[in-house]
């Protein structure tokens, strides 16, 4: 898989993040929260990221 870092909240590595894939899909880096009350499938993860992360990509025309 191909990835290219779309936009992030900040200059480290360890913050919100969006990736393309050469699949056509985004990869999400961000927080695992626990406190949602959700039944999530073994197989699956819940990641949370800032509003404005998202509101970046598409302004800027990356999504």
């Amino acid at each position: 898989m191909e990835v290219t870092m779309l936009v992030t909240s900040c200059d480290k590595k360890d913050c919100p993040t969006l990736y393309k894939t050469d699949r056509g899909t985004l990869l999400v880096q961000g927080e695992t929260p626990t406190d949602h009350g959700l039944r999530i499938p073994a197989h699956e993860n819940l990641v949370e990221i800032p509003l404005e992360l998202i509101r970046r990509a598409i302004r800027d025309d990356l999504i």
